[in-house]
């Protein structure tokens, strides 16, 4: 192999800067016990750069003296022994709004900028270009954030606003014909919370909604009554309205708030909150009168 070829070989596998997308590993190949696979189609996030050094704790004369790599555990197994195990997943501590991963990291010699280098220089060789192999450098919990920045709350709450969150029925009692003088019992039996998982850039981003404030919509003059709660039917009820006589159309607007994650991050707001309304409901109030009969008649 010439020398040429081999300085091109080595600048084609620098890949200084970029943010890489690695193809899923072969089958183990095993009829039995074989190990959990990467999924077809899977892919696994490698990271390479000028910002890598800082985020795994390297600076100075040594930052410039390397190119370094961050791969998740599961990938870095995966390239050694074509499988990924359960037992590559690593847990680390969250915060919001943080990515928080384990990642096996990499480094070879370059070309230093400046300085000398740890390796002999090749002819014709420039900075940058690698002068020798990838070997293990530390793996460990790493905020990489500033790498791969997660979703925004304003992201988040773009899809939140989208999401199909149900529309809460109104039940009211008596669940036929009221009658004037008897309060209307308002409530709704609609699940008031709802679970989403979106795929956002990438990040598996789990929307936790939740119905906080209830507006129901007499249908008559007064307008609106508002609540924290979805109301309980008798002999529990929290919301009710008194009628005249007449028809009247009631349905309930729901506003919603929501907490997110973002690949298993610690939960966040997010930033606003979203209305869904529900079906109407039709009912009649009844004047009642009384009448005197004859018990004896």
């Amino acid at each position: 192999m010439t020398r040429a070829t081999l300085r091109g070989l080595f600048v084609a596998a620098a890949l200084v800067g970029a943010l890489l997308v690695a193809t899923p590993a072969a089958a183990c190949g095993y009829d039995i016990e074989c190990p959990v696979e990467l999924e077809e189609g899977a892919a696994t996030v490698t990271f390479e750069g000028a910002s890598v050094p800082a985020v795994v704790g390297v600076s100075g004369l040594e930052a410039g003296q390397y190119a370094y790599q961050m791969l998740d555990r599961c990938l870095a197994a995966a390239e050694t022994r074509a499988y990924c195990s359960p037992t590559d997943v690593r847990e680390c501590p969250q915060q919001p709004g943080r990515v928080i991963d384990f990642f096996v990291v990499n480094r070879r010699p370059i070309v230093p900028s400046q300085g000398p280098a740890i390796e002999p220089v090749p002819d014709g060789f420039g900075p940058g270009d690698p002068i020798g192999d990838w070997s293990f450098f530390s793996e460990g919990c790493y905020d990489v954030t500033d790498l791969n920045p997660p979703p925004s709350g304003a992201e988040v709450f773009s899809y939140f606003e989208r999401l199909p969150l149900p529309q809460l029925t109104t039940q009211h009692q008596p669940p036929g014909d009221g009658l004037t003088g008897l309060p209307v019992i308002f409530y709704t039996d609609s699940p008031t919370t709802q679970t989403f998982t979106v795929d956002i850039r990438g990040f598996s981003v789990v929307i936790q909604a939740t119905a906080e404030r209830f507006t129901w919509h007499t249908g008559d003059a007064t307008g609106q009554i508002t609540s924290i709660d979805p109301g309980a039917p008798y002999p529990n009820q929290t919301v009710e309205h008194s009628y005249r006589s007449g028809t009247y159309t009631a349905h309930l607007t729901v506003t919603w708030s929501a907490t997110f994650t973002v690949n298993g991050s610690a939960p966040a707001d997010v930033p606003g909150t979203t209305t869904t309304d529900g079906p109407p409901v039709t009912f009649d109030v009844l004047q009642a009168r009384p009448v005197l009969t004859n018990p004896y008649d």
